[in-house]
């Protein structure tokens, strides 16, 4: 089979594609998926990190046609596929989705794992977790998992306490206040990077610590993605409940895992911090119907 060609496009380009397509999948076509009439539409955050070039020549190699979208906000690659705009897209943990799909209700499935990567507490004034002094403003992001996997890191380091001892799904007003060194305010995941000037410190998710010069290993704090209780974290391709079996999706996956360069890009980008993994699709879809529940229930 020749070769197909792949590029790399920004979201903003993705409305004008499918304007010029017919009815169909993510690709707008009645042709196979991933071939040049029907390639497949790939969303991520961060395109920019240089593995996902690698990764594309390795698809590119395997002859399936792809367009990674590039998107510079986690809101936006669930509602894309959900909407027809994607296929697939790679760039959220279990219950970034599980939290989507409840609060969306839909059914948007992991057919893949990628890798556990650590959160962590970066600051441009201080060196240490010790040196931030009581009362200073700190910043986590503001959507519902990351917020809350971010106070668990900042109560881990000792700089807050949260009612109950907080959980995956604890929120700024679970903070007591009284309790804890540091006050803490919500911001979009995008820009507490852009924030650390004013605050003294905040939880950057990895796609954006480049924004602000920093690597993973300037983090003076992180969680720890080799523990147990890190299993919902696990980073994920999705793609709709339809497409679940999806053979050319099921390749991207494979292609992802076992492209010995492009799992040392990840490693690379995550500054040696991330935990690859090639963890069962029924295991993956487990967890998620699991958080799910517990979300429903709350």
């Amino acid at each position: 089979m020749n070769a197909r060609r792949s590029t790399i496009v920004t979201a903003t380009a993705v409305g004008a594609m499918l304007l010029m397509s017919a009815c169909g999948g993510g690709g707008g076509s009645d042709a196979e998926l991933g071939t040049e009439e029907n390639p497949v539409q790939l969303g991520v955050v961060g395109a920019s990190e240089p593995y996902w070039a690698v990764y594309e020549e390795a698809v590119e190699a395997e002859g399936i046609a792809i367009d990674i979208i590039d998107f510079t906000d986690y809101n936006q690659p669930n509602p894309a596929l959900s909407e027809g705009e994607l296929d697939v897209n790679q760039f959220q943990h279990i219950i970034f989705l599980a939290n989507y799909n409840v609060q969306a209700g839909d059914d948007l499935v992991p057919i893949g794992s990628t890798a556990i990567y650590p959160l962590g507490l970066y600051s441009t004034q201080y060196d240490s977790v010790e040196d931030i002094p009581d009362g200073a403003e700190v910043a986590v992001p503001n959507d519902d998992t990351n917020q809350a996997r971010g106070l668990l890191i900042l109560q881990q380091a000792g700089l807050i306490t949260l009612a109950d001892g907080g959980s995956p799904f604890s929120t700024v007003a679970d903070v007591d206040e009284a309790a804890s060194r540091v006050t803490v305010t919500a911001l979009d995941a995008a820009i507490t990077a852009s924030s650390l000037p004013d605050v003294a410190a905040a939880i950057i998710n990895n796609d954006f610590i480049a924004d602000a010069d920093l690597t993973p290993e300037d983090a003076i704090a992180q969680d720890d993605p080799t523990d147990p209780s890190a299993f919902p974290y696990i980073n994920i391709f999705a793609t709709t409940a339809d497409n679940a079996d999806d053979e050319v999706l099921a390749q991207l996956v494979e292609i992802y895992q076992n492209t010995p360069e492009v799992q040392e890009g990840v490693l690379e980008a995550a500054g040696g911090a991330a935990v690859l993994t090639q963890t069962p699709v029924e295991d993956l879809q487990a967890s998620l119907d699991e958080v799910q529940a517990e979300i429903e229930s709350r």
